[in-house]
C-alpha cells in the first residue's frame, strides 16, 4: 500500500493519497471540525486538484476526532454578531458564499469521480450538507445527523436542502429542516441518508474498503454513471435516456469494457486501467 501526503497549506485540512483514494480529513477536532476560512479555501483547492489528478480515482471526506463537521463556527458568529456578512456588503457576501459553496459541496456532488463521506460523529448544519453532497455515506454507529439550522436562525446552505430533498423527499426534508431533530445512524440508514453503518473502530477501514473497490474499477464508466444519475434528478426522461445512450456506447469502446467482457468469458475478475 502506498500512502502519499497531499499538501493543503493548513492544519485545518489534512489530505493523503491512499492507493488512489484521496482521504481528506477536516481537522479542527477541538471545534467538532467546524468550518473555517482556511479549511474551506484548502478544501476548494484540494478538490479542484483531485478532480484533474489521474492517480486519484475516489474521494473520501471525513473528520478528525469524534465528529465529522459541525458546520459553521457558531461561536465565531456569536462573537462577531453576524454569521454571513462581516465587513462586506450583502451582495459581496452572497457572491462569496455562492463561489464557496460551488467549489466545496458543489464540487463533491458534481466532480466526475465517486465521493464518499465517512462520519465518525455528528454531521450538523453545513457539515451535514457536505456529507449529503457526497455520492455515498458510511456512518459510525454512534454518529448522528442534524440540519441544526433552525436552532441558530438560519435557512440552510451548501446545497443541503437540495440533497436532502432528493434523498428523502420534500415532506421528510421539511420535517428535518423545520424541527432540526437528531437522526441516529440506524434511522439515517432506514431513511436512505447513509449507505452503511459500522462500529466506530471499523469506520476508517470500511470507508477505505469501499474507496479501494471503486479505485480499482472502471473509472470512465463511473464518470458517466455519475453524470447520468445527477442529470436524471432534474432532467426530462428522454434527455436522460439520450445521455445514457451516448455514454453507454462510448464505454463500449473503452479498454476496460473489452477487458471486462474477456474476463467474464474466462470466469475471472477483470483488471481495470481507467481507459
Amino acid at each position: 500500500m502506498t500512502i502519499t501526503k497531499i499538501e493543503t497549506g493548513t492544519e485545518h485540512l489534512l489530505a493523503e493519497n491512499n492507493d488512489g483514494v484521496a482521504v481528506l480529513t477536516l481537522n479542527r477536532p477541538e471545534a467538532r471540525n467546524a468550518m473555517s476560512g482556511e479549511m474551506n479555501a484548502a478544501l476548494q483547492k484540494v478538490l479542484a486538484d483531485a478532480e484533474l489528478d489521474h492517480e486519484i480515482k475516489c474521494i473520501v471526506l471525513t473528520g478528525a476526532g469524534k465528529g465529522f463537521c459541525a458546520g459553521g463556527d457558531v461561536k465565531g458568529m456569536a462573537s462577531s454578531g453576524d454569521g454571513t456578512v462581516g465587513p462586506r456588503t450583502i451582495d459581496q457576501a452572497i457572491h462569496a458564499q455562492r463561489v464557496n459553496q460551488r467549489a466545496t459541496a458543489g464540487k463533491l456532488f458534481k466532480m466526475p469521480k465517486p465521493t464518499i463521506a465517512a462520519l465518525p460523529g455528528a454531521a450538523a448544519g453545513a457539515g451535514l450538507s457536505f456529507a449529503l453532497a457526497c455520492d455515498m455515506r458510511v456512518m459510525a454507529s454512534n454518529a448522528i445527523m442534524t440540519t441544526a439550522f433552525a436552532r441558530v436562525g438560519f435557512s440552510g446552505d451548501y446545497g443541503g436542502t437540495y440533497f436532502m430533498a432528493q434523498l428523502v423527499g420534500t415532506a421528510k426534508a421539511k420535517e428535518l429542516y423545520y424541527l432540526s431533530d437528531r437522526v441516529s445512524a440506524d434511522e439515517a440508514l432506514r431513511l436512505g441518508l447513509t449507505n452503511w453503518v459500522c462500529e466506530p473502530d471499523e469506520l476508517q477501514a470500511k470507508a477505505l474498503e469501499i474507496g479501494h473497490r471503486i479505485s480499482s474499477g472502471p473509472t470512465v464508466a463511473y464518470r458517466y454513471m455519475k453524470e447520468n444519475l445527477n442529470r436524471a434528478l432534474a432532467g426530462d426522461v428522454d434527455d436522460c435516456m439520450d445521455l445514457e445512450a451516448t455514454h453507454h456506447v462510448h464505454c463500449g469502446q473503452t479498454q476496460d469494457h473489452k477487458e471486462a467482457s474477456k474476463a467474464f468469458v474466462e470466469k475471472r475478475e477483470p483488471v481495470f486501467i481507467g481507459k
